[in-house]
Parts: structure tokens; sequence; C-alpha cells
């Protein structure tokens, strides 16, 4: 018997309250990095937290019977990953560490349009479209509005927010690379062999760049590292996954919008940070701007030719 494919139809209502509250998880990740960064270094706590996931999911694909070898010819592919991932990783990390994780988490969540406008010139048939441009730009607003309301803020959260949106950019170079050659891969292993070859980068350079690697350890900064560890890089995978898996990820893209939302809250709640007007109306545009985005159409609109690779 063949396996059917996802058929990315609208979501029973355990699926889409389970989908809703991955998302808060995944959203609420920088105020975890946050506390984190409260007794560990920033390298170091990147590299704390991606051994721990890498142990997790090494664990669970050993469990699971998943194929740790890949397929011959691909590896210097894994090696393209593991580089955008490193650089990635380091910039969010060291970006956190100097601005807030409201802003941080809006900023990051510029991603998914730096992918669409890549995806328009590298992905075949990933055209821009009248709505996603029209998504690109309340997304770029939201980004408008976080800059501009910086007057009141240090200089460091200005240099936090500048490495967080080149990290944002990163990321989506890595999202694009990865669409092009993912069906060579089990999922898994392009989220585990990234992690395996970053984790020592990530401690040389807490060695190297961390004022300390480890300034104290108490119960908030080990809950915030397994935080990180188990439930968003391992638990958080392996069920996204699942659904993906399940659903497909037309249904389950138009839940991301909840990502931001519940960074700003969290911040402001957990870490006791200021949402200013300006915050507020930067999530707005954001969060609609990937509404947008991910609005179903029935009707294909290219707003530009397509173009040659």
């Amino acid at each position: 018997m063949t396996e059917q494919p996802p058929n990315n139809q609208e979501l029973p209502l355990l699926s889409a309250l389970f989908t809703s509250f991955l998302c808060i998880v995944f959203g609420s990740n920088a105020v975890a990095i946050k506390i984190s960064l409260s007794g560990l270094g920033a390298f170091t706590t990147a590299g704390v937290r991606f051994s721990l996931a890498a142990l997790a999911i090494s664990l669970w694909a050993l469990v699971t019977r998943r194929p740790f070898i890949v397929k011959k010819g691909t590896f210097h592919q894994v090696l393209v990953i593991s580089a955008f991932y490193i650089v990635q990783l380091s910039l969010l990390y060291l970006g956190l560490s100097k601005t807030n994780a409201s802003r941080g988490t809006l900023l990051i969540n510029l991603q998914p349009f730096f992918v669409l406008f890549l995806a328009h010139y590298f992905i075949p048939g990933d055209r821009i479209t009248k709505k996603k441009m029209l998504g690109l730009l309340m997304g770029f607003m939201g980004m408008v509005l976080v800059f501009l309301g910086k007057k009141d803020v240090a200089a460091d959260i200005r240099v936090g927010d500048s490495i967080i949106l080149v990290t944002a950019f990163v990321w989506a170079c890595n999202t694009v690379y990865t669409k092009r050659i993912i069906n060579a891969f089990d999922p898994f292993q392009i989220v585990l062999y990234p992690m395996l070859f970053s984790v020592p980068f990530f401690f040389l350079e807490g060695f190297m760049f961390d004022a300390v690697m480890i300034s104290h350890i108490n119960l908030k900064v080990v809950t915030a590292l397994l935080y990180q560890s188990l439930v968003t890089a391992s638990f958080g995978f392996v069920a996204w996954t699942a659904l993906l898996k399940k659903h497909g990820a037309v249904a389950l893209h138009s839940f991301i919008f909840l990502m931001p939302i519940a960074g700003v809250v969290l911040g402001g709640l957990v870490l006791e940070e200021p949402i200013t007007f300006s915050i507020l109306l930067a999530m707005l545009l954001i969060v609609s701007g990937i509404l947008v985005v991910n609005l179903k159409t029935s009707k294909y609109t290219p707003l530009f030719p397509q173009r040659g690779l």
C-alpha cells in the first residue's frame, strides 16, 4: 500500500489546538534564551542547548529507527547547511544578548518575508504574487516601526536589533537552500547534523568571545536551557514533523502568526520588557503580513515574470 500524501485541508480541532500550542512554544523561545543568558555567555548557551538537543534527537532517531547515514553525494550539502546554521545561531544568540526578547522575536519573524523574496528567484515555480507583495510590504513596515521606535533605547539594543535582522536573512537563505535539497534527506538529518557540527564551534566561540562562559547556574537558568533544548529543539521538532506528515505544510503555515505574538506578550509578562505603542503596531503589521501571505486564494497572479536561475 502506498502512503497517502498530506491533504493540506483544514485541521481538526485537536490538531489545530496542538499546532497553536507548538507555535506559542516556538515563539516564546527568545524569552527562554534571555533567561539563560543571565547565567551563561551567549555562545556557551548555544553550545549547551544544541548539545542536549542533538543528544535527545539522536536517542529519538535510534528508538524510531531513523537512518543516520545520508545518501551518497549529499554530504557536501550537509556541510553547506551546517555552515548556514553556525552563522545563523551564532548571530541569533549574540543579537539576543544585546536586545529585548520582544524586539528580537518581531525581527526574527521577518524571516518568512525574506524567504518569499529569495524563493521568487531561487525556487522554480515559487513566484511573488500581488497578495504576497502586500504581505511583504506590511512586514517591512513593521520592521521600520521597530527601528524608528528606538529613540530612547540603548546603543546595544540598536546593535542587537541589527544583528537579529541579519540573522533573519541568513535563516531565510538557509531555508531556501534547504527547500532545494530536502528531498534527498530524511527531515531529521537536516536538523541533527547541523547541530552536531555546530556544537564545537559554539563552545569555541564561547571560549574566545564570551566575557564569562558560566557566571552562575540556578533553577531559572537550568529550566530555560532545558526548555530550549528539550521542548523547542527536540519535542517541538518531532511534533511539528508529525503534523507536517499528517496534514501538510499549507494547513500549518496559517498558525505561524502566533509566534511573534507569543514572543512579545511573554517578553512583557515574564521579563517585564517595555511594550511600547510602536512595538504593538509593529507586531500588528508583521502578524497581518504573515496572515495575508498565507491566505488561500483561488487564482494565482504572478507579480513578476518568471526568471531563469
